[in-house]
């Protein structure tokens, strides 16, 4: 292949969302084949419940054993290696469904995440709340109210794994300095996307020449810095279109753009989708 495959989650989910259950045996040598080594535009997490499965994430292979938490990172390439053994949880989400203090917690660490171990209250406390965001998951739009309902569940859940990582003491993996520069990037960038959209200044503001914090972003993230920049820009409008009554001019003033045709442009462009219709999709 020439490329690392890109999987956008808006291809396979209309409301942000993609879970499942899954038992020992329910995935064989070809239901794994088509997951080969790729990055993922959103957020996944996994919980173990029993047995064990593992992951290749950035060239390093991370175990999972029961009663454990895990989350990928956008932009991480990452492969199965094995679930067949393993039963347990998967949840795909839309980074705009990811709170930003939570992103922070996820996101903040100067290394490889690292699997986090829940106890017997944790565990039960997961599986009950997962269990009922996979009904109202299943449920679609035939309940009023429902899209609305499962985020609620969605970022109760998220809020949980958050909590977990930011209390834990996990071993981690030596850093390296661009793994370092990307993760103070993106801290910095989640705080000033709504006032600062140039490359240069962020490398001001870490202290690097633009050129080595681009460099930086495509080693470890294989993005640009431009590229995080506008997909930083339209996580943000995503969530003011979902969460907000804002019409599209007061968000891309908002968002610190004068002309708003030009950001519903960017926006197009980005996503196959006006503003608008995102809006009206997302709140069926």
């Amino acid at each position: 292949m020439k490329d690392i495959p890109l999987h956008q989650l808006k291809e396979r989910a209309t409301t942000g969302l993609e879970m499942w259950r899954y038992y020992a045996g329910d995935m064989d040598d070809d239901d794994q084949a088509p997951l080969g080594a790729h990055r993922d535009d959103h957020y996944i997490f996994f919980l173990i419940e029993e047995g064990s499965a593992s992951l290749m994430i950035d060239f390093t292979e991370v175990v999972f054993h029961q009663q454990t938490l895990y989350y990928v990172l956008p932009g991480q390439v990452h492969q199965s290696l094995g679930y067949n053994e393993a039963c347990g949880w998967f949840i795909a989400v839309d980074t705009m469904l990811v709170p930003p203090d939570y992103r922070k917690v996820f996101e903040g660490s100067l290394a490889l995440q690292q699997p986090h171990a829940l106890n017997n209250d944790q565990m039960q406390q997961c599986r009950s709340l997962l269990e009922v965001l996979l009904q109202r998951f299943q449920e679609k739009d035939s309940v009023p109210f429902n899209v609305s309902v499962t985020h609620s569940l969605l970022q109760a859940f998220i809020g949980m794994v958050a909590g977990c990582y930011s209390c834990a003491a996990n071993p981690i993996v030596q850093s390296t300095r661009p793994m370092e520069i990307v993760q103070q990037f993106k801290r910095v960038l989640i705080d000033n996307i709504h006032t600062i959209k140039s490359p240069s200044a962020y490398a001001d503001m870490l202290r690097v020449s633009e050129s080595y914090l681009n460099e930086s972003l495509k080693k470890v993230t294989g993005m640009s810095v431009s590229y995080w920049i506008l997909n930083e820009v339209v996580l943000e409008a995503k969530r003011l279109l979902y969460y907000s009554e804002l019409n599209v001019k007061e968000i891309a003033h908002q968002l610190g753009y004068d002309d708003h045709t030009y950001f519903s442009r960017i926006f197009k462009k980005s996503e196959n989708i006006t503003p608008l219709s995102f809006r009206a999709s997302y709140r069926k």
